[in-house]
């Protein structure tokens, strides 16, 4: 047999690294610059990219702290407003009972559908 090169084995670090909470809030910041990529942000720390694509997930959540950064965009904070009045469906709602067949808005009440349905089944 002929030798036909050589084999470097790297050996990976025996102890897993550990990140400060404000280490990947600032990590996370320099993401948010526009134009500027997960993948670039993990390289250059030498982070793996999902790994900061979570910690992104955990600011979101608001479980990380974000600093401030210069040129970074943060998304304007929004609340549901729970009293809202929710938008009404378009569509219709058939209620065919027998030979009856009733088309009501699919917005209507469900307590007048069931009073429908109630005097439908009454009838002769």
């Amino acid at each position: 047999m002929e030798a036909v090169g050589f084999v470097e084995l790297l050996a990976a670090p025996t102890t897993k690294r550990r990140w400060s909470d404000e280490a990947k809030g600032r990590l996370v910041a320099e993401t948010l610059v526009p134009g500027v990529t997960v993948n670039e942000v993990a390289r250059r720390h030498g982070v793996k990219a999902n790994h900061l694509s979570s910690w992104r997930t955990l600011a979101r959540k608001g479980k990380l702290v974000v600093p401030e950064v210069e040129g970074a965009e943060f998304a304007a904070p929004s609340v549901a407003d729970q009293d809202a009045p929710k938008p009404a469906r378009i569509g219709s709602l058939d209620l065919v009972i027998g030979p009856v067949t009733v088309r009501l808005d699919a917005a209507t009440p469900a307590v007048r559908v069931a009073e429908l349905v109630m005097a439908l089944q009454a009838r002769p």
